[in-house]
């Protein structure tokens, strides 16, 4: 059971799990609104987008588990305003996508690059209402983050026990009015917030990794 993992044997299983085969948009879907669950629309390919980057970063807590980084945006932030993601954001010309995760990890959260270690990578995947591209990496810190510690664009960080992203009971979903339809969104539910939409999907992509299982849940919508 992975609540029982030392945060070295956690390391160890997941570089593992990341080595193989990724369960991709399979996973990812199942924690997409029914608009996004459209292979060639999800899909990076043949998109003319802006790219970005973000880190799922695990970290040990107190008890020398693993935990997994979040984020909560600024209520006033013109774009996701209180929404819950990655650290990660654009990514500048010339810059490798890796270390566009890793810049800006440091820049939001005060995590310092070299201490981090990037162990693999989960599905790419396309942003519409954005037009982003958005390239997820997945890492590991050997030291508890200073969660105090944030720039202008984090209004607050906290962890979630990496055994819990794979607890079924932690999806739900919400309706939502979206362009006049009222429509249900899936989401996560961790520390009183909905983490919701493409976040939501690298999580769940995150969440089959670590348990291939999960790919035989029944879908929420």
């Amino acid at each position: 059971m992975i609540d029982q993992l030392t945060f070295t044997e956690f390391r160890d299983l997941l570089t593992t799990q990341l080595s193989q085969p990724l369960p991709g948009q399979l996973a990812q879907f199942q924690m997409a609104p029914l608009a996004r669950k459209q292979p060639a629309m999800a899909s990076v390919e043949s998109k003319t987008c802006r790219e970005a980057a973000v880190l799922a970063l695990f970290y040990p807590c107190s008890k020398g588990r693993a935990k997994l980084l979040l984020t909560v945006r600024p209520e006033g932030m013109t774009k996701h305003a209180g929404q819950v993601a990655f650290p990660g954001g654009r990514r500048e010309d010339g810059e490798d996508l890796v270390d566009t995760a890793l810049r800006e990890t440091e820049e939001e959260v005060f995590i310092p690059s070299n201490s981090i270690d990037i162990i693999g990578t989960l599905t790419p995947l396309y942003i519409p209402p954005s037009n982003f591209c958005v390239y997820p990496y997945v890492g590991l810190v050997e030291e508890r983050p200073d969660m105090s510690r944030t720039s202008d664009e984090v209004a607050a960080m906290f962890g979630i026990r990496a055994h819990e992203l794979i607890l079924p009971e932690k999806r739900e979903v919400f309706e939502s009015e979206l362009a006049g339809q009222l429509r249900k969104i899936p989401f996560f539910a961790f520390s009183g917030y909905q983490i919701w939409g493409a976040t939501a999907m690298m999580m769940s992509e995150l969440a089959a990794v670590l348990h291939p299982q999960l790919l035989d849940l029944d879908p929420l919508i």
